[in-house]
């Protein structure tokens, strides 16, 4: 590796390490999965949908709670300024996010077909299976902060 290569890679980890940064968006993430799971069980109660169509409603919903607050308080002063980047980070945001979506859903769906766990408790296993995943992806790809 050259040492330019090493470099970068330092740089990202160093901002990934960032405690103030990963509380907040703990703290973030604690309020978008309340807004997914409660989104989540009403539609499950209350509707026909099934769970994978629910789960991609209620994801969708808690991304939006979940990025405006990262975008006004986790990474406030990262990226460009204006409506057309702001934008593009929602737009990115959501790629990144999908992954773990995937994620969430594989678990959900694992968990309650083979092993009959409550579609509750197996969305928070998947949940937290793809909260590092997308901490990852948002700091470095969405807001970019291993540009400081």
């Amino acid at each position: 590796m050259t040492d330019s290569l090493v470099d970068a890679v330092r740089m990202r980890v160093r901002a990934l390490r960032s405690t103030t940064r990963f509380r907040q968006f703990v703290g973030v993430g604690l309020v978008g999965a309340t807004v997914d799971i409660a989104v989540l069980f009403l539609l499950v109660e209350t509707t026909s949908l099934g769970r994978p169509v629910a789960k991609l409603l209620s994801w969708e919903f808690g991304i939006v709670v979940i990025f405006v607050i990262n975008e006004r308080w986790t990474f406030a002063s990262y990226g460009e300024v204006g409506l057309r980047a702001l934008g593009q980070r929602f737009l990115r945001s959501n790629v990144v996010r999908l992954g773990g979506f995937l994620v969430t859903l594989a678990i959900l769906e694992l968990l309650v077909r083979q092993f009959g766990i409550w579609y509750m408790l197996a969305n928070g296993a998947g949940m937290g299976v793809g909260f590092f995943v997308n901490y990852t992806c948002e700091s470095l790809y969405t807001w970019q902060v291993h540009q400081e």
